[in-house]
């Protein structure tokens, strides 16, 4: 049996057989999609799989891979990446100490994409939806997330510490909590009903505006 790899899936397959096309011994048993798994293509990464004779065809998610409900959950290497999704508005559950089976059970209970570069968690077989985020940098990767879900985006609806939802709250509401050159230069203030976090457009606003208007602009 022939498997032949679409060119944007080649990078999962070993080294030997990143010409693209591997053949492998026919057992009887294996499907289609566990044959391809078996190469190190995990099946959150397969769009369709084409059937010609004894040869199968690997053909990658389309993009914009339409979902039912955008909401995600990321393993433990991507914080920056996650921190960036809320900052856009994107429902991003994220722990710096989750293990693959509590995301894997998370992503489950929640209803939500696991997104991670470890190839062995997105082969999972209880996992429900997952994703394969490329790039090294968080910039990148959130291009690629962008580009691969198209997400409906929502800037500065979410807190970027825990994910919950902000709101509004006038200055006398939290300026007991400010400093006072805080106080003295900024009168538009939000809060996390979740984690008590206040935020205010400071010195970083500029680097922040810059993701946000560059996501928008891919959308």
């Amino acid at each position: 049996m022939r498997v032949l790899v679409a060119p944007a899936l080649r990078f999962l397959l070993s080294a030997a057989n990143r010409g693209g096309e591997v053949t492998v011994p026919a057992d009887g048993g294996s499907s289609p999609v566990h044959v391809v798994e078996s190469l190190g293509v995990p099946r959150t990464e397969i769009g369709e799989l084409r059937m010609h004779g004894d040869v199968i065809e690997v053909l990658p998610v389309p993009r914009p891979q339409r979902v039912a409900r955008a909401r995600f959950v990321l393993d433990v290497h991507l914080g920056a990446l996650a921190r960036r999704m809320r900052l856009l508005g994107l429902d991003t559950a994220y722990r710096n100490d989750a293990t693959d089976p509590e995301l894997v059970a998370q992503a489950i209970a929640e209803q939500r994409i696991l997104l991670t570069q470890d190839r062995g968690l997105l082969r999972r077989r209880a996992l429900p939806a997952g994703g394969y985020v490329h790039g090294s940098r968080p910039d990148d990767q959130l291009a690629d997330v962008l580009d691969r879900y198209a997400p409906p985006l929502a800037p500065w609806s979410r807190c970027p510490a825990c994910n919950g939802r902000l709101a509004a709250v006038p200055k006398q509401a939290v300026e007991h909590r400010l400093e006072p050159g805080t106080r003295r230069s900024y009168e538009q203030f939000s809060a996390c009903p979740a984690c008590d976090r206040v935020y205010w457009r400071g010195a970083h606003a500029g680097r922040l505006d810059a993701i946000v208007a560059r996501a928008v602009r891919s959308g």
